[in-house]
């Protein structure tokens, strides 16, 4: 595979190894701040409601197969040059149908969801103003905008700015509740408390595990890493991104345990139990603290939103690119010109489209009862297959033998393969069939 003669945003050959460094940093921050939602964060804090401490090592075994996964993605694309979608297509004409059905029903709900979890904590802070469907438009049209109109070094720095809000408050609210230090401790020797073994999978496989931990190969070549002289750097940066995704976990499982489950306090499923977090934040430490948080809560919403909006419309041109034409194996280089163009490509503005209107019908409307089993079965399906593609393709003679998976990653690949099957199994099971 050639090297490209490119050079990077700092001036250097982009051929040249480079030492991992804090001031490249970025990708991983990214997909932190997006696969980080408030769903997520309410998981988080009914399981350390109900169980208090008893399940912090799954949240740290968590952030380790989220490490290995996104290392996986980065590697495929920075190895070979290839976007992740054009190895998926390697394998068989099948993972261009999944992928078709999935990301086009996958998009039409999420959509919804995105824009009524951004407007909840707005209602929230302002009860008097517009109510929950205008707030949701408002910030699906903001989020639309944003993308449309700025390049991925605009789109980084806003993201790292929403991190940085999420990350203070969330360590904030944590600091407030005073932590027990001993039963945290405790809380890392693995034990599985009666009831409590899917509330364990769902924290070592869901919390920042989506879609856009398959978007990270692409934001990887956004940001000009586009050759294997960049490895060590991503491998720093995906580190970051998950540590920094762990003190997230850490930090509610400790808000639940401590404000909830000694109080038998229990929240609404959904991303509505972050308001009735808010509530006891007052009720306990004041209107300052309330509101405080549910500005992390935007932050939190808002972050994925613009986050999907950018990195799965990336993923829908390139899927969108190859299908219509298969480029030789030359030409194929995954490099930040080719995501600059995909950037402005009809495809990913389509597909920014397709996120933010249609979606707003459902804000009127009950979610139709098979579309719902369509995306959940979908769904459920997208991390195993992650998983195990990954598997599949950096074991294969499509990467470079220096950058095949060794033991540990094969380990950890199969590890999340099976968890994600388990995980799969269940959430089929309890949709509404």
């Amino acid at each position: 595979m050639a090297e490209t003669s490119a050079t990077t945003e700092t001036g250097e050959s982009a051929s040249r190894p480079r030492k991992s460094s804090w001031k490249y940093i970025g990708p991983g921050i990214v997909v932190a701040a997006t696969g980080v939602g408030a769903g997520d964060l309410v998981a988080t804090l009914i399981a350390g409601s109900k169980f208090g401490y008893t399940l912090m090592w799954a949240a740290v075994i968590g952030c380790v197969v989220k490490i290995s996964l996104a290392e996986a993605a980065g590697r495929w694309h920075l190895a070979t040059g290839r976007t992740l979608f054009d190895g998926w297509r390697s394998i068989g004409a099948w993972t261009t149908v999944y992928f078709a059905i999935y990301v086009v029903v996958w998009g039409f709900i999420y959509g919804a969801t995105a824009m009524s979890s951004s407007a909840l904590p707005i209602v929230a802070l302002f009860p008097d103003g517009p109510g929950l469907k205008f707030w949701a438009i408002v910030t699906g049209l903001i989020g639309l905008a944003f993308v449309w109109f700025n390049r991925y070094a605009v789109f980084e720095k806003v993201m790292t700015v929403l991190i940085g809000i999420m990350f203070v408050v969330v360590v904030y609210v944590a600091a407030r509740v005073v932590p027990d230090v001993g039963a945290s401790f405790a809380g890392l020797v693995p034990v599985l408390p009666d009831g409590s073994l899917l509330y364990t999978l769902g924290l070592i496989g869901g919390v920042g595990g989506t879609i856009t931990m398959a978007a990270y190969g692409y934001w990887v070549n956004a940001k000009g890493w586009s050759n294997s002289s960049w490895m060590k750097v991503m491998r720093l940066d995906n580190r970051v991104a998950y540590v920094t995704t762990g003190i997230f976990v850490v930090a509610m499982l400790i808000v639940g345990a401590e404000l909830l489950h000694a109080s038998q306090i229990a929240l609404t499923s959904g991303d509505r139990g972050l308001i009735d977090l808010g509530k006891v934040l007052e009720d306990r430490f004041g209107a300052g603290t309330a509101k405080l948080f549910l500005v992390g809560f935007f932050a939190t919403s808002f972050s994925s939103l613009i986050g999907v909006w950018h990195g799965v419309s990336l993923m829908f041109a390139d899927f969108v690119e190859r299908f219509r034409a298969p480029v030789d194996r030359d030409e194929q280089h995954a490099g930040p010109a080719v995501v600059d163009r995909q950037q402005r490509s009809l495809p990913f503005r389509a597909y920014l489209l397709w996120l933010t209107f249609p979606p707003m019908t459902l804000l009127w409307l009950d979610e139709p009862f098979g579309l719902v089993i369509a995306y959940g079965v979908l769904g459920a399906f997208f991390m195993p297959f992650l998983a195990l593609t990954l598997l599949w393709l950096l074991n294969s003679s499509r990467t470079p033998r220096e950058w095949r998976n060794g033991w540990v990653s094969n380990g950890m690949l199969s590890l999340a393969g099976l968890l994600f099957i388990v995980l799969c199994v269940q959430q089929v099971r309890e949709l509404p069939w």
